[in-house]
C-alpha cells in the first residue's frame, strides 16, 4: 500500500501541483485580502501573461518584437466594443454602424474575439515585418504601436478618438486573469517541449542550420508571432475591464520596454523565468510609486529597473534561468 501511494505521488505532474498551489493562493487573495492588494496581484498576473506570451515570440525564436502593446490595444478595443451595452453605445458612439451597435456579447467570447482579431492583424503584418531582423524588427514593431494609436485616435466613429471608452463594466476578476494565465503557461509549455518548440529554440541559435535541415523557418516565426499576439489581445481585453477604461494611450512603448526587461531578466526561452521576473518587476514598480510621490522623483522605478537590467546584461547575460526551467519542473519534460 505504501509503494502504491509513493507511485501515485510520483505520477502527479509538477505543473499540476504548481497550478493547484496557484488556485489555493487565488482563493486566499479573493476571500481574505483587501481590494487594493487583489488589484495589485491581478496586475501582476496580467504582466505574467504578457511576459510568457512575449517569450513565445521573442524567447523561443530569437525575434526582437516590441509590438505587444499594439496587439493589446487591438484586442482591448474589440472586446470593449462587443461587451459595451447597446444603450451606452447609442450615447457614446451614436455614429457606430448598425451591425456593431446592436451587438452585446458576454465576457468570455468577446475576450476571445479580441485575441483572434489581434492574431489576424499579426498574421497580416507578420510576413513582411518578420523578414527584418534584430533592431530593425524592433523599430518596425515599435512603429506598429504608433500606427495602431493613430488609427484609434482618428476613427472617432468607433473609438471616441483620444477620449477613449470610459465607464466600462468591471468584469475582469482575479479568477478570469488566473484562468488565462494557466492557459497561457500551458500553451507555452506544450509548445516549447513539442517538435515545433525545439525547432524554434534551435532556430534561435542557428537559423541557417535549421533552414538547411528542412525546417520552414518563416512559418515558425509567423506562428510564434501570431500566438503571442493572440494572448496580448486577450490581455488587452482583460486590462480594459479591470481598469474600466481604455484609450489610445493605454498601451505605450514604455510598456513594451517593461515587458522586454522582464523577458531578458528572467531568461529568453524560460517560461518559469518570465513568471519570476514579471512578478518581481511588477511588485517593484507598484511599491516604488509611493516613494516616487514622496520624493517627487517620478520615473525612479524605471531607473532602478534599467540598473537591474544593466547588471543582468553584464554579469548574467542569459538572464536568471537562460532557456531552462526551474529544477523541480524538469520532471514535467
Amino acid at each position: 500500500m505504501r509503494l502504491k501511494e509513493l507511485n501515485l505521488r510520483s505520477k502527479i505532474p509538477p505543473m499540476a501541483v504548481l497550478g493547484l498551489i496557484g488556485l489555493i493562493f487565488v482563493v486566499i487573495v479573493d476571500k481574505f485580502l483587501s481590494a487594493y492588494i487583489t488589484s495589485v496581484i491581478s496586475f501582476i498576473f496580467l504582466y505574467m501573461i504578457l511576459a510568457v506570451s512575449l517569450n513565445i515570440t521573442n524567447g523561443f525564436t530569437g525575434l526582437f518584437s516590441l509590438g505587444h502593446p499594439a496587439f493589446m490595444g487591438v484586442g482591448g478595443y474589440i472586446a470593449s466594443l462587443l461587451i459595451l451595452p447597446v444603450f451606452r453605445k447609442e450615447f457614446f458612439l451614436p455614429e457606430l454602424p448598425q451591425w456593431l451597435a446592436t451587438q452585446q456579447w458576454s465576457f468570455f467570447p468577446a475576450i476571445v474575439m479580441g485575441g483572434l482579431i489581434a492574431a489576424i492583424v499579426a498574421l497580416i503584418i507578420g510576413y513582411p515585418v518578420l523578414r527584418l531582423k534584430d533592431h530593425y524588427l524592433g523599430v518596425a514593431t515599435i512603429g506598429l504601436i504608433f500606427i495602431v494609436k493613430v488609427i484609434l485616435k482618428n476613427n472617432e466613429q468607433y473609438t471616441r478618438g483620444a477620449l477613449g471608452l470610459n465607464g466600462l463594466e468591471f468584469k475582469t476578476s482575479i479568477w478570469w486573469i488566473y484562468f488565462w494565465l494557466v492557459i497561457t503557461v500551458y500553451v507555452a509549455w506544450k509548445l516549447k517541449f513539442s517538435s515545433y518548440g525545439r525547432t524554434m529554440l534551435g532556430m534561435k541559435e542557428n537559423e541557417m542550420a535549421c533552414s538547411c535541415l528542412g525546417s520552414n523557418v518563416t512559418a515558425l516565426k509567423i506562428m510564434a508571432f501570431v500566438i503571442g499576439a493572440f494572448f496580448a489581445g486577450v490581455s488587452g481585453g482583460l486590462w480594459a475591464h479591470l481598469t474600466t477604461v481604455i484609450t489610445p494611450d493605454s498601451f505605450s512603448p514604455s510598456l513594451a520596454f517593461n515587458l522586454v526587461v522582464m523577458l531578458v531578466i528572467g531568461g529568453t526561452g524560460s517560461i518559469s523565468g518570465s513568471l519570476i521576473a514579471a512578478g518581481g518587476i511588477s511588485l517593484l514598480i507598484e511599491y516604488l510609486r509611493p516613494l516616487e510621490e514622496a520624493l517627487g522623483m517620478y520615473g525612479l522605478g524605471q531607473i532602478l529597473i534599467s540598473v537591474v537590467l544593466l547588471f543582468v546584461l553584464i554579469f548574467r547575460t542569459r538572464g536568471l534561468l537562460g532557456s531552462s526551467e526551474l529544477k523541480f519542473l524538469q520532471k514535467e519534460v
